[in-house]
């Protein structure tokens, strides 16, 4: 599959349809392949007394969701709106109405977010959907993860490891996982919830498919996820590095085709010189030659070779020593 980089802007938008046309606008700008949106809908995902994450808690999830959510036209607004600035849409259903009206926006992929993994019922009607589901496992176990993928069929499944906490400090990323995940199942991803660039860094270099990355037009935006979300200008320089390391992977190096270093060989290495005076008739000793640039004489990787033999002309000081000079 190509390798993206999706901008995670989530519920950021505040629900403001403007605002999160803005996000999108701006998140393509700053080198994001997809934006993700996460579609809520209270009634059909949480109690009222549910009780909220210990990093937000300014207003009951049920109101927060309720107050945030957009109609089937928003949705439908901002999903043309995406196409307009070359970008996919993803969105994370939360409710098996949401699969629904999601369906009716005609999305070409889901996300699964971590809470939602062992939410058999949401996972196998995303899974008779037919479509590429990109699922994070930032808090369950293998036993959980493998019992979704069966569910998802893992040709239409990228697993995305993350951890799910807010933000994650880099002791908690697991890049041990990306190997597992790499042996387990040949392509991955990963959802990064750190406020720096080396866990995507490390993932992209170790073949991660797809990196995930909160994006927020400010980090004084209300609500949960703004404070540790990126902004354009720090997106746009995470999303090229990561463009980098994907772009480096795709050519290789052959050490034992050195042409292109022809030139800057001669330049930089060392030949054989004459380190004193060296009469005709003398056998060349070790004392008598010295390695100086540049490397395009007798090259100083073949001194021995030459020690012991008998050079047929006088040799001043500092001068290459050729092979014509002997016997």
């Amino acid at each position: 599959m190509k390798k993206i980089i999706i901008a995670e802007i989530g519920s950021t938008h505040d629900g403001s349809i403007k605002l999160a046309k803005e996000s999108v606008k701006i998140a393509a700008k700053s080198g994001a392949d997809c934006v993700k949106f996460q579609m809520h809908i209270a009634e059909e995902e949480t109690l009222k007394n549910a009780p909220s994450p210990y990093y937000f808690k300014s207003e009951s999830r049920f109101e927060y969701f309720k107050r945030t959510a957009f109609n089937f036209n928003e949705w439908k607004e901002l999903v043309e709106h995406c196409k307009k600035y070359k970008v996919e849409f993803l969105c994370s259903p939360f409710s098996l109405k949401a699969v629904d009206i999601l369906e009716k926006l005609k999305v070409k992929y889901y996300k699964v977010p971590s809470g939602e993994l062992t939410n058999l019922p949401l996972i196998d009607k995303l899974a008779k959907t037919g479509k590429k589901i990109f699922l994070s496992t930032g808090m369950s176990s293998w036993k959980e993860i493998d019992q979704a993928t069966r569910l998802l069929r893992n040709e239409n499944c990228l697993v995305m490891q993350c951890s799910s906490l807010y933000p994650c400090d880099i002791k908690d990323v697991g890049s041990n996982i990306f190997y597992d995940l790499k042996k387990k199942y040949k392509k991955f991803g990963f959802s990064d919830h750190t406020t720096s660039f080396a866990a995507s860094c490390i993932a992209a270099s170790l073949g991660a498919q797809v990196i995930e990355k909160h994006f927020t037009l400010s980090k004084k935006l209300y609500g949960s996820d703004a404070k540790f979300s990126m902004e354009p200008n720090e997106f746009k320089d995470f999303s090229k590095i990561i463009k980098d390391i994907w772009h480096i992977q795709k050519f290789k190096v052959n050490k034992n085709n050195l042409k292109k270093f022809t030139s800057m060989k001669k330049v930089f290495e060392k030949s054989i010189v004459s380190k004193k005076y060296i009469k005709k008739g003398s056998k060349l000793k070790f004392e008598d030659l010295n390695y100086k640039k540049p490397g395009d004489g007798i090259r100083a990787d073949q001194y021995k070779k030459i020690i012991g033999k008998r050079v047929n002309k006088d040799i001043d000081v500092d001068k290459k020593i050729k092979f014509s000079d002997f016997n």
